[in-house]
């Protein structure tokens, strides 16, 4: 039967391709009759069938579906292109940010041709670096892949994680730094999870849920518990922490305060960075509530005896510091650092000094305070763009940091905060890429409100931009997820092939701290699709692009909003990309973590939340009147953070009701996940594939 369809599906596109106003046959897909009645609204689903995405049916059809999209996105010179120019700047050494623990410096390594990244460690100063994990040994093609890792406090142990397939189930093992000897312990069923150890480094603690009934890449994860494993001993014998089976929703983590028997037990709803503290003071105490209302974030940086530190989001949407002073039993709270007009993106304590890095219009900006909260100065910065690093413990003298930009490569640096000086470790030098052949800036346009958006526009610097350009628009706008100047092998594919690469800063990310996140989240989601419409508008404006060479592309979230957008904008753009995105508004609930989403979404068992997602929901609100652009959606088969049948039920449904011969595709990629641990011969096909289909559509 499979062998018929494709057939069929191959002499109508043969048919379809001879006559231009010959309609285009898609491969079956079988409708049911069902529907359902939700406050009062009549919903139907004709392809529901296809949430069983294991099943025969649903696999034939994703078969047949990616036998057709393979007879549009196969080769073509632009595809070869940028494959090409992948594999050469691919083929070079890259490194992470280096970090300490002890006397031990652990990296990750790749000289370009390994499908995973390799972790390295250095056992002292001037010893040579060795491999500690290679992932490529995990698996035959590359698609079983490392996930966290944590060092025991003394070194002597790592604890790692494993993914199989891209799957966000996680098996944790131990490993002898020292020895390389991996142990027999063995914890299975960890999802979202880090691994913290005790301080005497006995185990460590981690996250796990109970064992799936039904299908482990789909059924609903609730009910976590927070488990002590002891090494050396059956996964059997590990020790329950908490639990809190009357709020299965609730998620927790645990943070071992160092040099002392305090630890903190953080407690969350969904997605929401707002956080409730619980202190135990030694482990013959109770947890005893500290902040005991969802009143903002509270993140734990460090602390120095009996003085512990957080950036705190109460009464401070931009973020500020504050310390939790323990005096006799009884605790005082104290402000160190106030609310700047910049958001923080991250605090880091280390030479008894605070470093924080602070978003000035998504550029980083590092300013340094001690202890009390004085400010000492701002790092003179090698370059324009994104920081991160400054890892190391309360009295580390020497740290590590990265920059990186747009259109330059990650460089690292090496510093003294003894002094603030620095010097460059390592560089990223990738063959046939000269930084100085490409440009970058910073642009504001307004939203359909007038609000003022940022918008990073990057290409060759001597690209001659008119209306015929090819553009790609890259948002995201949710979560409270900052998309800030980042250099990508993949951007620098579309830009090597003559367009621009746009990265609008949406409303829903946290590049201005709380206030815009909230603006764009919950009953104000709209705003996050007229933010993305308007960045396209201002670019047509500009003479950069037009509808007819203008690419909408965004991955998760950020699927959802190429594919909402392009539903209210069909006039706007070419081509939409929406990738592994959330495409079912009144049912992404229903499946694996999804409900934790509601925080930033909303729930389809609120009336008025359910009418806000029933508005945008890109599965509801696809007409039969409307020449939809040319869409190619994607997903991955083993993705159980955003089920593909979000991505099934909306190809589906888009190609039943598209009124013109733009084609509607779906490409599923077969041993892959949301995105982590993608090996890199998967990765480099992926983009080549997507990004030249774009191409040949526009200039064809």
């Amino acid at each position: 039967m499979y062998k018929k369809y494709v057939y069929l599906s191959l002499l109508f596109l043969i048919i379809a391709c001879s006559d231009q106003e010959e309609s285009i046959n898609y491969p079956i897909s079988k409708k049911i009759d069902f529907s359902e009645n939700l406050h009062g609204y009549e919903i139907t689903d004709s392809y529901r069938w296809l949430e069983d995405f294991t099943s025969e049916d649903s696999l034939d059809w994703v078969q047949r579906q990616n036998q057709f999209t393979k007879e549009f996105i196969k080769k073509n010179k632009y595809k070869n292109n940028i494959s090409n120019y992948l594999e050469t700047i691919w083929e070079n050494e890259s490194i992470s940010i280096p970090y300490k623990a002890k006397d031990r410096t652990f990296y990750y390594f790749n000289d370009g041709s390994f499908q995973q990244s390799k972790l390295m460690v250095k056992d002292c100063t001037d010893c040579q670096s060795r491999v500690l994990l290679d992932p490529n040994t995990f698996s035959d093609d590359g698609t079983v892949s490392l996930g966290g890792t944590s060092v025991s406090n003394d070194a002597t142990y790592i604890a790692y994680s494993i993914s199989d397939g891209g799957s966000d189930w996680r098996t944790w093992k131990v490993m002898n730094i020292e020895t390389g000897e991996v142990l027999e312990d063995e914890l299975k069923w960890a999802k979202f999870s880090g691994a913290s150890w005790e301080n005497d480094d006995s185990g460590f603690y981690y996250r796990r849920y109970e064992e799936p009934d039904g299908e482990l890449l789909k059924e609903l994860n609730e009910s976590p518990k927070l488990m002590f494993h002891k090494i050396g001993t059956d996964q059997s014998e590990d020790e329950l922490i908490y639990e809190n089976p009357e709020n299965p929703r609730w998620g927790f983590g645990i943070t071992i305060v160092k040099d002392s028997e305090m630890k903190l037990l953080s407690i969350s709803e969904g997605t929401d960075d707002r956080n409730k503290i619980y202190l135990q003071l030694n482990k013959n105490s109770e947890f005893i509530p500290v902040i005991d209302e969802l009143i903002g974030t509270y993140s734990f940086i460090d602390s120095k005896d009996n003085i512990l530190w957080f950036y705190t989001t109460e009464g401070a949407p931009n973020g500020k510091i504050v310390n939790l002073e323990i005096k006799n039993s009884s605790f005082v709270w104290n402000e160190v650092i106030s609310e700047s007009e910049n958001a923080i993106r991250s605090v880091n304590i280390i030479n008894n000094l605070f470093v924080i890095n602070y978003l000035e219009d998504t550029f980083s900006q590092i300013s340094v305070f001690n202890l009390a909260g004085e400010f000492i100065s701002k790092l003179p910065l090698p370059k324009q763009g994104t920081i991160s690093g400054f890892s190391g413990d309360i009295d580390d003298t020497t740290s590590y940091f990265a920059v990186t930009n747009y259109v330059i490569p990650r460089e690292i640096y090496e510093i003294d905060l003894k002094d603030l000086s620095f010097e460059l470790f390592w560089k990223e030098e990738l063959t046939g890429y000269e930084s100085s052949d490409y440009v970058s800036r910073l642009e504001f346009y307004p939203s359909k409100d007038g609000t003022q958006i940022p918008i990073h526009i990057s290409h060759k610097k001597d690209l001659e931009i008119d209306e015929n350009t090819p553009i790609l628009i890259y948002g995201y706008g949710g979560f409270n997820i900052s998309i800030l100047p980042n250099f990508s092998k993949s951007q620098t594919a579309w830009k090597n092939q003559n367009g621009v690469y746009a990265v609008a800063n949406l409303r829903g990310g946290a590049e201005y701290g709380d206030a815009w996140h909230e603006a764009g989240m919950l009953l104000n989601k709209q705003n996050v699709f007229d933010d993305f419409a308007y960045a396209a508008k201002f670019l047509h404006s500009k003479k950069i692009g037009s509808p007819k060479t203008t690419v909408i592309d965004g991955r998760s979230n950020g699927g959802l909003l190429v594919a909402a957008t392009m539903l209210q904008n069909p006039d706007l753009y070419k081509i939409a990309i929406p990738q592994v995105g959330v495409l079912d508004m009144l049912r992404f609930n229903k499946f694996t973590i999804g409900w934790a989403w509601e925080s930033d979404y909303g729930s389809s068992e609120k009336k008025d939340e359910f009418e806000n997602l029933l508005a945008y929901s890109p599965l509801h609100n696809i007409k039969s009147d409307v020449c939809y652009p040319t869409t190619l959606v994607t997903t991955a088969s083993r993705d159980d953070r955003v089920v593909p049948s979000h991505s099934f039920k909306f190809a589906a449904k888009l190609q039943e009701l598209q009124s013109c011969n733009n084609p509607i595709l779906i490409r599923v990629e077969d041993r892959a996940g949301h995105g982590a641990g993608t090996p890199k011969d998967k990765r480099i096909n992926q983009i080549s594939e997507i990004y030249g289909y774009a191409l040949s559509v526009i200039k064809n």
